[in-house]
């Protein structure tokens, strides 16, 4: 944009305001007289309104009033004298009103009619007509006699049902005094319309206005809400903006004036307002033209200064005469010395973003592997558990039938140590790849760090060495058994790579004394009070320095390169003893090793229990007779899986019936396929799989008990709500789970 287009603008800028705040103020003080008219219009309908309402309000009253008089009690058959009473009653409450009280029932025959004094005074006689529910307004209407009325409707009730209609009239003389005595402007137009947008009293007019009905604009205005502005054309054909206000009775009062009289006295100081500011502006402009005619020969120099530069060449200022020009010019001259200085630290920064990009992809490489990994690891754990569950039921079947041919017993046993090492195996890989769900149970240090031991030792490699020790008075404590293996695991890979030439690795565990626990800055122990198993793993190696330590528990921490470690090892050692109410702390010297302590709390004696794995399934055990000449549908998709467990199940008197998806199960239980029980594998091929099986069981035969089994399932801790049984599973853990499934059915209705 060229100078002499910026001093236009700069012009513009300056007067524009000014031209603007005069023409705004005279905007406003139109808008402030009009908003006076407006709020004029505004509060005189609302007040009027309120007369009008308590008019209304009046009349409801007197009508209530007269309903409840003991002279009506036996209506419709009111006798004369009863009515000759009714009348003094009515014309005492009607004192100082115009109109009257009007008696009527549906087949207009009221007795009294024609004997009674006064029925042209206080109370009259209407016609038949259908009795009120509930108290009412009528809108404008003619009687009999061609005379103008409203009135308020209200039903005598005796016993509960109307017996007669009772209406106080309003006449449209009476709401019209009320307009006369506001003595509004000749030329404002003031009205009351009924519930149905008749008129009812009017200026000016008066009551030869009564019983039009209003225009259909006037309507939509009154139907949009209780009040508001309205802009509309009397009946007289006049252009009018005003305001509405209705009552609680749906009566309208409205006032208005014509819209030509707004705002016209400020028209011609607006349009001399305009005159003058295009005036101001036409000189303005001429100005500045002039002044920058001035000043283009020193920015076409400061244009030949910053093409010097961007070329390289040296930069000559030569004084102007503009101060502003001639800083400019210097600046110039010094930037072209730093643009040197910024293009190459300019280059190092990209260098450093690129490195810092290439570092990102890469850990996001590493997690889309890791995800990866668990769905690879969960479905292969899943077919892995099937054929492990077919070996387990043959060679379980098998040492049924030759339970006396000994020399058959070590290999079907060790056949049966083959499976359940398959299946700690498959469990293993699933909590590595984080699809294993977390199950705290009674875990014995004794034996179960002894039975790990192996595979520890396999994780930490052939040179480290690895020294196990259990005191044998320790006490079990309640933690997952998965996440506890993983936690070792964490700790013999940091121990491993703290061993690199080899070395000697400590795993100890012992009842924690009062020493052992792990106090907080203040002295305190930072843990709940009571009982604790303290397990430590220790390593002879290279050991960490004070701010390694002070961070190692920090999640994604790690001094390992990239890709060789993710920094959460010690984070789920961490999380494992923190979620089960316990501590881990970590003591490291350089040169010297390695200490992590694992404070775990011991499990209440109350709480301990024993039942072996393995235990044989005892002919005639209560397992066992209460499965006896069961009917099981089975559902497995597996071949090899649901042969040997229909075998294994039929060695147990049991009759069962296959079915090899959700879909074919639910033919058979429709067809009516009668069955005690349904076990179920939750994984299965088609719509329907165990899980939404078992649900629409629930829902359909909620008295049969149904039973889920699986290898391996994502949705594992969905299945809470039912008795789940984990392949491979030997057949006490078989009976096991079809028992408590038979205990926790809903009975049956019948």
């Amino acid at each position: 944009m060229s100078i002499r287009a910026r001093l236009l603008l700069l012009v513009f800028s300056v007067l524009l305001p000014v031209v603007g705040v005069a023409l705004w103020l005279i905007a406003q003080t139109w808008r402030a007289e009009r908003a006076a008219d407006e709020r004029t219009l505004r509060d005189t309908t609302r007040a009027l309104a309120m007369v009008v309402g308590r008019e209304l309000d009046q009349r409801a009253v007197i009508a209530r009033v007269l309903s409840l008089s003991r002279t009506l009690d036996n209506a419709p058959d009111v006798d004369v004298e009863s009515m000759r009473m009714f009348e003094l009653q009515a014309a005492r409450a009607m004192q100082g009103l115009q109109g009257w009280v009007e008696l009527s029932d549906e087949s207009g025959s009221l007795p009294g009619r024609g004997k009674a004094t006064g029925l042209h005074g206080p109370v009259r006689l209407g016609a038949a007509g259908e009795l009120a529910q509930m108290p009412r307004i009528a809108p404008l209407q003619a009687t009999a006699g061609g005379e103008l009325r409203a009135a308020v409707v209200q039903p005598v009730l005796r016993g509960g049902s109307p017996k007669l209609n009772l209406a106080v009239t309003i006449l449209p003389s009476e709401l019209q005094r009320i307009i006369d005595q506001q003595r509004l402007p000749p030329d404002w137009v003031a009205a009351v319309v009924d519930n149905r947008g008749t008129v009812v009293a009017r200026q000016p007019g008066g009551t030869r206005y009564a019983g039009r009905m209003s225009t259909d604009d006037l309507k939509k205005h009154l139907v949009a809400g209780p009040e508001g502005p309205v802009e509309s054309v009397t009946l007289d054909g006049v252009p009018v903006v005003g305001y509405f206000s209705t009552s609680p009775q749906g009566w309208t009062y409205i006032t208005s004036r014509p819209k030509a009289g707004l705002g016209t006295a400020l028209s011609a100081a607006v349009t001399r307002a305009g005159i003058a500011a295009l005036l101001l502006l036409a000189a303005s402009v001429a100005g500045a033209m002039w002044v920058a005619r001035r000043i283009a020969v020193p920015v076409q120099a400061l244009k030949r200064a910053a093409q010097d530069m961007q070329a390289g060449r040296p930069v000559v200022t030569v004084p102007s005469g503009i101060a502003e020009c001639d800083e400019v010019a210097t600046a110039l001259a010094d930037a072209g010395q730093s643009l040197r200085h910024n293009q190459e630290e300019l280059a190092r920064q990209v260098q450093e973003a690129v490195a810092r990009t290439r570092l990102a992809e890469q850990r996001a490489s590493h997690g889309q592997r890791v995800e990866a990994l668990g769905r690879l690891t969960g479905g292969v754990a899943h077919d892995f558990n099937n054929l492990l569950g077919v070996i387990s039921n043959s060679a379980h079947l098998i040492q049924r039938q030759t339970h006396n041919a000994p020399e058959l017993q070590v290999p079907l046993s060790a056949t049966l140590r083959a499976v359940e090492v398959g299946s700690r195996l498959t469990q293993h890989l699933l909590r590595v790849a984080g699809r294993q769900p977390v199950r705290p149970q009674q875990v014995d240090l004794a034996r179960y760090l002894v039975e790990v031991q192996e595979l520890l030792q396999t994780v930490l490699g052939k040179r480290p060495r690895l020294t196990v020790e259990v005191d044998p008075h320790t006490p079990p404590v309640k933690v997952d058994t998965g996440e506890l293996e993983l936690a070792l695991i964490n700790l013999m890979l940091n121990a491993r790579d703290a061993l690199p030439d080899g070395g000697q690795v400590w795993l100890a565990a012992r009842r924690a004394e009062a020493g052992d626990i792990d106090p907080d800055a203040t002295g305190a122990s930072t843990l709940q009070p009571g009982d604790y198993v303290l397990i430590t793993v220790t390593d002879d190696g290279v050991g960490a320095d004070e701010a390694t330590v002070a961070r190692a528990f920090e999640p994604f921490f790690t001094t390992k390169p990239v890709g060789k470690g993710t920094g959460l090892g010690l984070s789920q050692v961490h999380g494992l003893c923190t979620q089960s109410g316990g501590s881990a702390r970590l003591a490291s010297t350089p040169g010297l090793g390695t200490t992590v302590s694992l404070l775990l709390p011991v499990q209440p004696a109350h709480q301990q229990a024993h039942q072996p794995a393995g235990a044989p399934v005892v002919p005639g055990s209560t397992a066992v007779r209460a499965v006896n000449g069961l009917h099981v549908l089975l559902v497995e998709d597996h071949v090899g899986m649901g042969e040997t467990t229909t075998a294994l199940l039929q060695s147990f008197d049991c009759r069962v019936t296959r079915a090899t998806s959700g879909e074919h199960a639910l033919a058979l239980l429709q067809a009516q396929v009668a069955c005690d029980i349904v076990l179920s594998d939750v994984v299965m091929p088609g719509s329907v799989d165990g899980l939404a099986l078992g649900r629409l069981i629930r829902q359909r035969w909620p008295a049969l008990p149904v039973v889920l089994s699986t290898g391996y399932s994502e949705v594992r801790a969905s299945l809470v709500d039912f008795v789940v049984l984990d392949k491979p599973y030997t057949p006490v853990d078989l009976m096991h789970a079809l028992q408590a499934a038979l205990a926790a059915a809903v009975p049956s209705p019948d």
